[in-house]
């Protein structure tokens, strides 16, 4: 299963997002799909922050996993784009996880200082 984490802020604002594992394996129908459909949305998403947004995220990546957090110190108007973004991405996989409940979770998490050092936390491929 593919578990992605939602990162938000007390405002309701998205601060970044996790997603890890693989949808099951290739005896479960629907597993190449999934596996192609997350991998896209989410590696999108770092590139739209970077070309559309202007902004750099902290970004990690390896095998069945990949991790993207929003920097500080952004504008009003590039916070703005940022979170066009990954509302669109989170709307995205949700849209997915509907049609295959069984291969793709999503949670929410409070956003916590900790996170952005605590790699210990981090969803394990």
């Amino acid at each position: 299963m593919t578990t992605i984490t939602v990162y938000t802020l007390d405002s309701g604002m998205i601060r970044g997002y996790e997603a890890g594992g693989h949808a099951g394996g290739k005896r479960i129908r629907g597993y190449d799909l999934v596996c192609c459909a997350v991998s896209a949305l989410t590696q999108t998403g770092v590139n739209a922050l970077c070309a559309v947004a202007g902004v750099t995220p902290d970004v990690q990546v390896r095998d069945g996993y990949l991790r993207c957090i929003l920097p500080e110190g952004m504008s009003d108007q590039q916070q703005g784009d940022a979170q066009i973004i990954l509302r669109t991405i989170m709307t995205g996989l949700t849209d997915i996880q509907k049609i295959y409940p069984n291969l793709i979770r999503i949670q929410q998490k409070e956003w916590r200082q900790a996170d952005a050092y605590d790699e210990s936390s981090a969803l394990r491929a």
